[in-house]
């Protein structure tokens, strides 16, 4: 994960604060023209993450809540990037709520039921819930540890848990199956990918050498393998997200194929400067209904951090002109950044209508204080 570990260490805080700033960030000042919100931004995340952990849907065994790859998991990436600017104490509340239950899940994994399980959703769901709840409580705790510098013993259970469910067979040897509820871009058959980012992500994130260490080598060879033979195959919206994981663990990817997706990126960029989801995706919609194809704010994001990642200075007037794109679109009132449903038309405003903005708004801040 790109974001550089100083990023979250109180040291520095100040140091990004004045750095981001200076380049146009008005925290609490909405009608900066040129700036973003970060204090909006900050404020639509939180009640957002804090509303799933109240809706009955998200409800699971014990009093916990499943986590979600479009709102709770982009929130506990992103909005520890948002302290310095607000200069706040330390973790939110809602970060507080959600890694709380996250522990509470982890800790009883052996008791505590999966999110789906076969018995009511289906074979193979345990399989798929349990593996893609492993991926995330390694990568959210493995963040969480990169502020201390040391790998804390609930990370390592956590990352055990996760090699334990690799797969040692089938087209996902390598990394994790993934959940398929025919919902793109996270949890459909195109997403195993996505996942595989995200656990190698976690995996770079992981402080004291983690990714190196002798004791996963026979585990990062076949991980780096599906990187290898599957990145041509996938969608460059899933490409961007491995272009994203391999600034973390470098070897993932050949330079040949982070240069070819960094010109495929730039290929695709619209005359705005942003980028659109179901045209970087490949989607279509289940409902037959238009695809937007206007630029918008998760796939605009997507792009700008995954380029970053790469090595693409912001001097580059390409990449400029994205990260522009994303300092004048954000929401003046919500503090949101839009984004659609690439699956079915969506009442915006509803809550599920919601879930592409919110994975927006998270990408967008990770983009917007990207720092080498």
């Amino acid at each position: 994960m790109t974001l550089s570990l100083r990023l979250f260490l109180p040291a520095a805080l100040a140091l990004v604060t004045v750095i981001t700033m200076s380049a146009g960030v008005r925290a609490g000042a909405p009608n900066d023209p040129v700036g973003w919100d970060a204090a909006a931004a900050a404020r639509y995340l939180d009640g957002r993450a804090t509303w799933w952990t109240t809706w009955p849907n998200a409800a699971r065994d014990r009093g916990t809540y499943c986590m979600s790859c479009h709102t709770t998991l982009p929130y506990a990436l992103a909005r520890p990037a948002l302290r310095g600017l607000l200069n706040e104490g330390g973790p939110s509340a809602g970060e507080q709520k959600i890694v709380g239950n996250l522990l509470t899940r982890a800790r009883a994994w052996r008791d505590v039921e999966p999110w789906y399980p076969d018995q009511t959703r289906g074979i193979p769901k345990t399989s798929e819930s349990r593996a893609i709840e492993s991926v995330m409580n390694a990568l959210v705790l493995s963040r969480r540890d990169a502020v201390t510098g040391t790998l804390s013993d609930d990370t390592r259970s956590a990352f055990g848990v996760m090699w334990a469910l690799q797969m040692k067979t089938g087209p996902e040897t390598g990394v994790w199956t993934w959940l398929n509820f025919k919902l793109e871009p996270w949890e459909s058959p195109n997403s195993p990918y996505f996942g595989a980012s995200m656990a190698a992500l976690a995996i770079g994130s992981a402080p004291g050498g983690y990714a190196a260490s002798p004791e996963i080598a026979d585990r990062m060879k076949p991980m780096r393998d599906y990187f290898q033979k599957q990145h041509a195959q996938v969608s460059l919206l899933n490409q961007l997200t491995g272009l994203w994981a391999t600034s973390r663990v470098p070897d993932l990817l050949s330079p040949a194929q982070r240069q070819a997706t960094v010109e495929a990126a730039f290929a695709r960029q619209q005359a705005d400067g942003g980028w659109n989801t179901p045209a970087i995706g490949g989607y279509s919609r289940v409902d037959n209904t238009a695809t937007d194809t206007r630029s918008d704010g998760y796939a605009t994001a997507l792009a700008t951090l995954a380029l970053q990642a790469a090595g693409v200075p912001a001097s580059d007037p390409r990449l400029a002109k994205g990260l522009d794109w994303l300092r004048r679109h954000q929401d003046k009132v919500s503090g949101r950044w839009p984004a659609v449903s690439p699956n079915k038309d969506r009442d915006p405003e509803s809550d599920i209508g919601k879930f592409m903005s919110d994975a927006a708004t998270a990408y967008a801040v990770l983009s917007l204080t990207y720092q080498r």
